[in-house]
């Protein structure tokens, strides 16, 4: 069980050591870099998207990658923007063990930035998954109707 925990410390320890290195994130801001590339969250309630409801497109704030449809955000009352259905291809699952309890971390699947953590059976839409996602790891791009 130790060499599990050793070996997922390595990989992400190597996996945060790639990100750093990576264009995408050259312009961030250094609040932006603790929560995107060093895999921080953000104080819940604080986030420009957790009360955002308008047609378009979250999208990832490092490299642009489109994420979310605003047809799938929901109120969870976590005080983080939450999700049930990403944009298929769009994140990539990783298995978090961090805080001594098994997660499921979602990373940006084109810069593999952190977004947040994915939770199953919680019952809050059909879909039975809520993606909860710091609003710092985001941009969003409205409809043009």
């Amino acid at each position: 069980m130790i060499k599990i925990f050793f070996l997922l410390f390595i990989f992400q320890s190597s996996f945060s050591q790639d990100l750093q290195s990576k264009d995408y994130f050259k312009n961030l801001t250094s609040k932006e870099r603790k929560i995107i590339v060093d895999k921080g969250t953000e104080r819940p309630y604080t986030g420009k998207y957790n009360n955002h409801y308008k047609k378009g497109t979250y999208v990832c704030k490092a490299c642009s990658n489109p994420l979310f449809k605003s047809n799938t955000k929901f109120d969870s009352k976590c005080g983080w923007p939450s999700f049930d259905k990403e944009i298929e291809g769009s994140v990539i699952k990783i298995p978090d063990y961090s805080l001594g309890m098994k997660r499921t971390e979602i990373v940006c699947s084109k810069c593999k930035g952190h977004l947040g953590h994915i939770f199953y059976g919680e019952k809050f839409t059909k879909e039975n998954t809520r993606h909860c996602v710091n609003s710092i790891s985001l941009n969003f791009i409205e409809d043009s109707d």
